[in-house]
């Protein structure tokens, strides 16, 4: 008795993650690639600033932070002060 022919394995192709952006568009000079974002671990601090215009955030890291999150703190500080003038 001949052996029914299997499948061959294989395996389900894995999604590449897509990844999120780490350098932004300036709020304040509207140039684009111009702000970048460092993370001080020692002092869970995240900076992000403008290398044109210097303009810059700081806020506190927490452990699943990534840039992103920090410029989306900025630009919504950016309208909670536009907002209140």
């Amino acid at each position: 008795m001949a052996r029914r022919k299997s499948r061959s394995n294989s395996r389900p192709m894995k999604k590449p993650k897509l990844k999120l952006d780490t350098v932004f568009r300036c709020p304040f000079c509207q140039l684009e690639n111009t702000v970048g974002c460092s993370f001080d671990k020692d002092l869970n601090i995240g900076e992000i600033s403008c290398s044109i215009c210097h303009a810059g955030y700081d806020t506190k890291l927490t452990p699943l932070t990534e840039p992103i999150d920090i410029y989306c703190e900025w630009i919504d500080e950016c309208e909670r002060v536009n907002r209140k003038y």
